[in-house]
């Protein structure tokens, strides 16, 4: 009797801890949160990206899935040889794994593996279609030009694309003679 006076005792004395609710909703939680990645991603059986990133969180519970990297990502693509093809560097990214389509966002660089380099704000890179796009500003860096164009389509090596809107600054070779013109001043007919 002793025993149950005292069981009473207790639980009724008032002091009660508050706790936070509950999390309810699975989905706005990640499945995987880890910090300081570097990772290979293979295709079948070939190692094909490496991701150099401070943070990795996965979403598997989100319609749809998607990995965040919201520290910034660096990625490798590897050729068959495992020569880097392309990089790519963002401040921030998603990877909608179900649909294969990459987000980038901001300061998005790209060099593809002839070393002409891409910069822009916002680029896509669908997998499954083997092509990257953007309808944002992109500035292509080659040897011998620059070119600046609104909207951006191109295969995933970044080796044939087409610039929307283009722009651009061509550097000129000040020694190089043009050739002479096929009509003479003195010919002109004049009325």
């Amino acid at each position: 009797m002793i025993g149950g006076i005292l069981l009473s005792c207790f639980s009724c004395s008032g002091n009660q801890k508050a706790m936070g609710e509950a999390i309810t909703e699975r989905d706005s939680l990640p499945v995987m949160d880890t910090r300081g990645v570097t990772t290979l991603i293979s295709d079948s059986g070939m190692i094909r990206y490496r991701i150099n990133t401070e943070e990795w969180k996965v979403f598997d519970r989100k319609v749809p899935p998607y990995w965040a990297f919201e520290q910034g990502v660096y990625l490798e693509k590897f050729d068959t040889l495992f020569q880097v093809e392309a990089s790519i560097e963002a401040d921030t990214a998603y990877f909608y794994n179900k649909e294969e389509l990459w987000k980038l966002v901001s300061n998005v660089h790209i060099q593809n593996l002839k070393g002409e380099k891409f910069d822009t704000d916002l680029l896509y890179w669908d997998q499954k279609k083997q092509r990257v796009y953007s309808d944002h500003r992109i500035r292509i860096e080659q040897p011998d030009r620059v070119i600046i164009g609104r909207g951006f389509e191109s295969n995933q090596q970044m080796t044939i694309y087409t610039i929307h809107k283009p722009e651009g600054i061509f550097y000129v070779d000040d020694t190089a003679t043009a050739p002479p013109d096929s009509l003479q001043a003195d010919t002109l007919q004049k009325k």
